[in-house]
């Protein structure tokens, strides 16, 4: 395999030195851009679009061709494996997802089995192939997938934007049962990882989405070692490159001395930590992404050159870090933010990294 034109996302994620910071964006193949719009209406609806290769690899490419990102990312979603599963996904209008089978009943969790990649999730693998033929090695390819309790919200609530209390109720009163969902989920999604990276992918992203809504107790015993279940189950070199591994817990800055220590090689941060801060706190054990405020893109040019700068200067000098949002890029930002964005992070971080 030939070597990438552009393989500094991977070096900072290693703490490898690079000449500037580079960045991608969460969500960055998104309703904010009007070609993915057209492409999402060619499809029909967005599962019939994540099932699509050609359409997926389509949708991958165009933040691409719009900005000079530094990594592409499988345009996918992470509630395919519970249903692979046979949960019953289904994406309501205007409502996010949905399952039509939630998991309620002891006899439907101890059913659970996790799917076979390749059987029943070849239409995602089959993607990521195609997307890194068509990347031609100009910029490294993401995997990802959600975390096992990230995913178990999802399939036990049956929808997102919940207080989580069905969940919750399982975890302190049938924990037996959460964590048999747990284990399944970490098997499905470990063998859904590898695959990705058997079929190309780069770099790995866990999504642990709603890890930061649990107590600090039931963090460390219902979401980091499952995260750390998987991250030891990955495959971490392919064909002589390293493959790093990225673990985000949105919500998660109480833990990132836990985190960091999970054998990952960087930790994803939302906007609600100071990324100097925990650059502190991890030291050298981890870099570091992030983490603007995806409401920033809202604004103007100006006030996105001046909040990337400060996030830039809170880092400060050094290599290690992967410039993202905190949380995915919202469908109202206008196109040109973004480009402001990218610009001023590719401006303004070689100073950071000259050599002292």
């Amino acid at each position: 395999m030939s070597k990438l034109r552009n393989d500094t996302f991977i070096r900072a994620l290693l703490r490898q030195p690079t000449d500037y910071t580079p960045i991608w964006i969460m969500r960055q193949a998104g309703r904010y851009l009007p070609e993915y719009n057209q492409t999402r209406a060619r499809a029909g609806d967005f599962l019939s679009l994540c099932k699509n290769p050609d359409l997926a690899t389509e949708v991958t490419l165009q933040p691409l061709a719009r900005f000079p990102l530094d990594a592409a990312i499988l345009f996918s979603d992470i509630l395919t494996i519970p249903d692979a599963m046979g949960l019953g996904l289904y994406f309501a209008p205007n409502e996010g997802p949905k399952f039509e089978r939630p998991l309620r009943e002891e006899w439907e969790i101890r059913a659970l089995t996790a799917p076979d990649p390749v059987e029943h999730l070849g239409y995602v693998i089959d993607a990521v192939s195609q997307i890194r033929r068509a990347l031609d090695n100009s910029v490294p390819l993401i995997g990802f997938s959600g975390s096992p309790f990230t995913l178990a919200c999802y399939m036990i609530e049956g929808e997102g934007g919940t207080d989580f209390a069905t969940t919750k109720k399982m975890l302190y009163q049938r924990p037996d049962l959460l964590h048999h969902i747990l284990a399944v989920n970490t098997r499905a999604v470990t063998d859904y990882l590898n695959a990705q990276i058997e079929a190309g992918a780069q770099a790995i992203m866990l999504f642990d989405t709603w890890g930061g809504a649990l107590s600090h107790n039931a963090y460390h015993s219902f979401s980091l070692p499952y995260m750390q279940q998987i991250v030891a189950g990955l495959t971490r070199k392919r064909e002589g490159a390293d493959i790093p591994i990225i673990v985000f817990t949105k919500g998660g800055g109480n833990w990132l001395e836990s985190m960091s220590a999970i054998g990952c090689d960087a930790l994803g941060l939302d906007w609600s930590m100071d990324i100097g801060e925990a650059r502190q706190r991890v030291g050298q054990r981890v870099a570091l992404q992030g983490n603007l405020d995806p409401a920033i893109l809202l604004t103007d040019p100006d006030t996105v050159f001046a909040e990337t700068a400060g996030i830039l200067a809170s880092y400060g000098s050094g290599h290690g870090h992967v410039f993202n949002l905190g949380h995915g890029v919202s469908q109202f930002t206008p196109p040109e933010n973004v480009a402001a964005l990218v610009e001023a992070v590719h401006n303004l971080s070689p100073a950071y990294h000259a050599a002292r």
